[in-house]
């Protein structure tokens, strides 16, 4: 007894002989703004469930903090010809239903529906525009329409990767012979892959997807297929990569990322959204608009 006493004593106080005060500079840049902007599209529904999230990036020990203070926010709609020329314009304002969220929804209080209507954005083809004004400065992010294709089966499997403690669920579908597919799954839990059909384009594709979660009995998941276009695939690939499964994709490091939110501030030419001139000068974050088809699966 005597001798731990002593051994102790003496580690007790080579850990206080050792505190030392480090103070650490973190680099400190003005906040940009993240946007949060993927509009799932289910098709058997009447209107788009449009919600843009606005945040602001922070220092390394700070929190992320919502944007609740911008001017203007709004979606235009230009509506294309055949090749590819504007032949109408409309808009629809957003506004925070709650104060202090930084969520930005269609604006009740106009008189005109400010409501994206799901037939607008499956039966024409339409470039849209998401403009937002913030602290001096106007960033704009544009996005067309993208097909999915449903899932033909989502089943359960047996099998795991490292360890027990898994779940493997198998998916089915059917590439869209057509063109050329890109994909991103939603695997609830802030899961996500991203496939594109070079390898099995115009087949049927079956893939194996394993959650590091061994699942009660009676829960249930749904795992979403999300159509894509080459930029929102690659913006994907890259959290994904980053984030290692650990995390959402829009958590702290999209810091690291540059989506199709630009700065055009000082840019004329609103159909050329690039930082030519100005390269320190950019959002973070991606908007999208996008066809989603979910199946659900009970664990047994």
């Amino acid at each position: 007894m005597k001798k731990w006493f002593i051994l102790l004593s003496i580690l007790g106080i080579g850990l206080t002989a050792c505190e030392d005060v480090i103070e650490v500079e973190v680099p400190v840049e003005a906040p940009r703004l993240v946007v949060e902007g993927l509009l799932r599209v289910d098709t058997t529904q009447v209107f788009v469930p449009v919600e843009v999230k606005l945040s602001q990036t922070a220092g390394f020990f700070d929190e992320i903090q919502p944007v609740t203070d911008a001017e203007q926010v709004i979606i235009i709609l230009q509506t294309l010809d055949e090749d590819g020329l504007p032949t109408g314009t409309g808009t629809r304002s957003l506004t925070q239903l709650e104060e202090g969220s930084g969520v930005y929804v269609p604006d009740p209080s106009f008189d005109a529906d400010q409501r994206l209507r799901v037939s607008t954005v499956v039966e024409n083809d339409i470039l849209y525009t998401l403009v937002v004004s913030w602290r001096g400065r106007r960033y704009a992010a544009q996005t067309k329409y993208v097909t999915a294709v449903p899932i033909d089966e989502l089943r359960l499997g047996d099998n795991t990767l490292f360890g027990e403690d898994e779940t493997e669920v198998i998916v089915r579908f059917t590439d869209d012979p057509d063109r050329d597919n890109f994909y991103v799954f939603d695997f609830g839990f802030g899961n996500f892959l991203v496939t594109e059909d070079t390898f099995y384009k115009g087949q049927e594709f079956e893939f194996s997807y394993f959650y590091d979660e061994d699942f009660e009995s009676g829960t249930e998941l749904e795992v979403g297929i999300l159509g894509a276009d080459r930029t929102f695939y690659n913006y994907m690939d890259l959290l994904i990569e980053q984030t290692q499964g650990q995390q959402g994709p829009f958590q702290t490091p999209v810091a690291t990322a540059r989506g199709n939110v630009f700065d055009v501030t000082n840019l004329d030419n609103d159909q050329i959204l690039d930082n030519a001139g100005q390269p320190n000068t950019y959002g973070l974050g991606y908007f999208a608009i996008v066809q989603e088809f979910t199946d659900r699966i009970t664990i047994e």
